[in-house]
Order: structure tokens, then sequence, then C-alpha cells
């Protein structure tokens, strides 16, 4: 899935990250990750649950499905 490389990266250095902290924050290996933001690979469904947490992102946003961030967390919060 390559947006989802895309946006990894993009999230990542975001956040002005290495690969290797990223890595480090999942439990993976620095090829592990690596094998993620070069399409090589896809993450289980755990990991991209810890990824769209970690950059509070929804897993939509994460695979291409929308393009939009939200992971409606600020839309419950708004309602209260």
């Amino acid at each position: 899935m390559q947006i989802l490389a895309q946006r990894l990266k993009e999230l990542r250095e975001g956040r002005r990250l290495y690969q290797k902290e990223m890595a480090e924050l999942l439990g993976l290996s620095l090829r592990g990750y690596q094998s993620y933001e070069t399409d090589q690979s896809e993450p289980k469904l755990k990991t991209l649950i810890a990824l769209a947490d970690y950059f509070d992102v929804s897993i939509d946003y994460l695979v291409g499905r929308t393009d939009g961030k939200c992971t409606g967390k600020s839309k419950k919060e708004s309602n209260l």
C-alpha cells in the first residue's frame, strides 16, 4: 500500500523522528519499520492501531480510505 508508506513517512517526519526511534516506539527492528515506509511489507492490525494512536489519526487515514486525519475523538469531546 503505497499511500500507507507515504503517510507514515510524512507523519514521522512531521514529528521530527528518525526511523530508528519509530521502530523502538513500536517494539520493532529498524528494518521492520523501514519495510513499512518503503512499501515492502504491511503492518499487522495491532501495529496499525499503535501507529494511529501515536499520531492521533484514524486507521482509515493511514491506509488511504480518507484524507481527513480526524480520529473522531475531537467530535466526541465537543459533544460533551
